[in-house]
């Protein structure tokens, strides 16, 4: 099955786990417009074999397609790419990403505070880790780089 993870009125990683807990042996190859490693994760953990991004070749789609009808799993280079980049880096706590998604509606950090219920404090410290375990060198990169990695979907409010 070839699944587009961006679909109107279902989510794609939910349909994946739709099809693979009605049909186990069948194989769901990913195709989407989004590279970041969450994307990723979660659609293989929903039981994707293969992640494909939209801009891929012609090519290069049959050729994934002949791999997982295969019994093997395929995932583009430049997605294994942003997967091992961040197999690095530290993963971002609950509340790490509760503040990163008050940051990308343009609040201040008091406003993030007053929002999540902390003192700005409390979200100065959080900042700090962030940015720290994003290796970002602002609030803007750390948006930015969260964006790329999935970590936030901003049509959403948050993951």
């Amino acid at each position: 099955t070839l699944m587009d993870l961006q679909m109107p009125g279902m989510c794609g990683v939910e349909a994946i786990r739709q099809i693979r807990r009605r049909h186990p042996q069948a194989r769901v190859v990913a195709l989407t417009t989004f590279g970041g490693d969450m994307h990723v994760r979660r659609a293989i953990l929903a039981g994707a074999s293969g992640y494909l991004l939209k801009s891929a070749v012609r090519k290069k789609l049959l050729e994934t397609v002949r791999e997982v009808h295969q019994g093997r799993r395929s995932v583009a280079p430049e997605v294994a790419q942003a997967l091992a980049d961040t197999c690095f880096s530290q993963d971002i706590s609950r509340r790490e990403l509760q503040v990163l998604t008050q940051l990308a509606t343009g609040k201040s950090n008091l406003r993030i505070g007053m929002a999540l219920g902390i003192s700005q404090d409390t979200v100065n410290v959080h900042m700090r880790s962030i940015l720290s375990k994003l290796d970002a060198f602002d609030r803007t990169h750390a948006l930015l780089i969260a964006m790329r990695r999935g970590m936030l979907d901003l049509r959403l409010g948050g993951r």
